[in-house]
């Protein structure tokens, strides 16, 4: 895959950057977080502290024909700077794509928060004739922000 096979988004928070990892890392807030739709509960997940850890969801979504589990594979991990997870069907080990969330205070009161998805690593040609990429948009990516915005605000 290319290296331009990702999607990144970014937006400045109105909260500090403690309070917006403190929803990120918690598995429990991402149902109301993802912008995507796919995301219906957690099945099993503790807050995120370490990398190699992993946190298991309910999901949703035609492009795996209805409801399926995801495990998460902690792979990044700095305490209000940096989270990271791939993504894999339940029991699996990851294909290939990561989401990525970078953190920066921008003050005790704002957080510039970047969000990356990115597929780069795919290789499996299965996946990639099953999957169209970017399974996530912009759009949906940026709604995320959005929803995170109200949610550290709540």
């Amino acid at each position: 895959m290319s290296e331009n096979a990702k999607v990144t988004v970014e937006r400045t928070i109105d909260a500090s950057v403690a309070d917006v990892f403190d929803v990120i890392s918690n598995p429990e807030r991402h149902p109301a977080l993802d912008g995507s739709g796919f995301v219906r509960s957690v099945d099993h997940a503790d807050r995120i502290q370490a990398v190699g850890e992993v946190f298991t969801m309910n999901m949703q979504g035609d492009h795996m024909g209805g409801e399926y589990k995801t495990d998460n594979h902690v792979s990044g991990y700095a305490k209000d700077k940096l989270l990271a997870w791939k993504t894999a069907p339940e029991g699996t080990d990851p294909p290939g794509w990561e989401w990525l969330w970078e953190f920066e205070s921008q003050g005790p009161d704002q957080t510039l928060v970047r969000h990356t998805y990115d597929w780069s690593k795919v290789t499996d040609k299965k996946i990639l004739e099953k999957v169209s990429f970017p399974l996530v948009t912009k759009d949906q990516l940026d709604d995320t922000l959005s929803r995170l915005a109200a949610e550290v605000s709540s």
